[in-house]
């Protein structure tokens, strides 16, 4: 029971550690998000002001309260995408992971380092079975 009780800390001392070190990329990407509905508000009021002030290479804006960009789902949608970029398992400059495919002419799974033969590039085709 006392180590369920430590796996159950250490989940959350991970997730903790998760949050926080997502926390400044999330508010980054929150406030440029509310950056571009300020610009786009700003833009919509002073046409209604009667300053028009477009130029030809400007196109129209139309906001209203279903196409904002600084919602409590788009920002969920950021947090979820930020997290999952975080602990992808594949990353630029690091060794590819060795995952498991299957070979689809002996069905069976493999890992895919199990594939390379000497000398020879290795090559996978994600083709599509439809």
């Amino acid at each position: 029971m006392h180590d369920s009780g430590g796996v159950q800390m250490a989940r959350v001392l991970k997730y903790a550690t998760l949050c926080l070190m997502l926390l400044p990329r999330f508010l980054l990407a929150a406030v440029m998000l509310w950056f571009l509905d300020f610009l786009c508000i700003r833009k919509k009021v002073l046409l209604k002001m009667g300053e028009k002030q477009e130029s030809s290479d400007d196109p129209p804006v139309y906001v209203s309260d279903s196409n904002k960009m600084f919602t409590v789902e788009s920002l969920r949608a950021v947090w979820y995408g930020q997290k999952l970029d975080f602990l992808k398992s594949a990353h630029l400059g690091r060794t590819a992971p060795n995952t498991e495919v299957v070979l689809v002419r002996e069905r069976r799974q493999v890992r895919i380092l199990d594939c390379m033969k000497e000398k020879r590039p290795l090559i996978l085709n994600f083709g599509s079975c439809s």
